[in-house]
């Protein structure tokens, strides 16, 4: 069974800075790692600076937030999500190329071997670790700790309808790395910032997977998207509700101003805008909506570290 694809429907954009600067060898692996489309890094990224914003911010610090610890996640999260995204395409080959959406990425359309592949893999992998080794001890562990979520992620769209789930536990992990790299330790509010983030995830995920329903049904593959179907609006309102209360939460716990509640309601109307004028019908608005969450995600950077 095969979905024909079209250029309009796939994901990749030809003729991009990818494209006109990067050596033509090197092309397809800077595509296979996604540079060509950062929102997956900025969405990787921003609950790690979450993280070194709010514990830099409690009453007992006080501080703006080190430019060492954020330039050290900006560039492992580049690395890992290459990486994740690496062995997400390795895993999901067959499946991709049954997808308009996903049909010439690099693995599928034998742009890149899977042997070449793997290398690239590991090659991604050392300069994680190259990177997490600059941290203390405890976010090391943690960090070491998340590669079971990276790992298993790609699988779970095969056994149940909530991958998007299992992408929030991953994706904002770097809220507790965050908080640990400056604290050395746990604490609630990075357990409720990494809640927040969830129901975040949650939500825009949903909305990102309303581009390829029509194929993963097809294909036998399992999405929030299909199991909420026209409900999803509905549960919207729930997952991005339930992040606001938790990211307030969050901040209450920390001890940081209202500086943060003001960054707040500005993330709230982006949530109201997406629910309301999201057309889960038009794949193109799906991911304008998808895409959005970047500047959410860098608004309450923003407030956390004003606060």
């Amino acid at each position: 069974m095969t979905t024909h694809k079209t250029d309009s429907a796939s994901d990749i954009v030809n003729g991009g800075w990818v494209d006109r600067f990067i050596p033509v060898q090197l092309q397809p692996y800077c595509k296979l790692a996604r540079i060509d489309r950062p929102i997956g890094t900025w969405l990787l990224l921003l609950p790690c600076w979450w993280g070194v914003a709010l514990a830099s911010g409690t009453l007992a610090d006080q501080q703006w937030p080190e430019l060492r610890l954020l330039a050290l996640f900006a560039t492992g999260s580049l690395v890992m999500r290459g990486a994740g995204c690496t062995w997400n395409d390795l895993v999901d080959r067959d499946y991709d190329a049954l997808v308009a959406r996903t049909a010439d990425r690099p693995l599928p359309s034998g742009a890149v071997t899977v042997r070449a592949a793997v290398v690239f893999l590991i090659l991604q992998l050392l300069l994680g670790l190259a990177v997490l080794l600059q941290f203390n001890t405890l976010t090391i562990t943690l960090g070491i700790a998340a590669m079971g979520l990276v790992v298993a992620y790609p699988f779970m769209k095969r056994v149940t309808y909530w991958p998007q789930a299992f992408l929030g536990l991953t994706f904002n992990w770097g809220a507790l790395v965050g908080w640990t790299a400056v604290k050395g330790s746990l604490g609630w509010p990075a357990f409720l910032l990494y809640a927040a983030g969830f129901m975040w995830t949650l939500a825009y995920d949903t909305i990102y997977a309303h581009q390829d329903k029509e194929d993963d049904e097809l294909v036998g593959i399992k999405s929030s998207a299909l199991k909420l179907g026209a409900k999803t609006k509905q549960f919207l309102w729930l997952f991005f509700g339930a992040a606001l209360v938790l990211f307030l939460l969050s901040g209450i716990a920390a001890g940081v101003n209202w500086t943060y509640a003001l960054a707040l309601m500005g993330v709230a109307i982006s949530f109201i805008w997406q629910i309301i004028f999201v057309d889960l019908y038009d794949a193109q608005d799906c991911l304008a909506k998808f895409r959005a969450n970047r500047l959410v995600g860098l608004i309450i950077f923003a407030g956390l570290a004003l606060a």
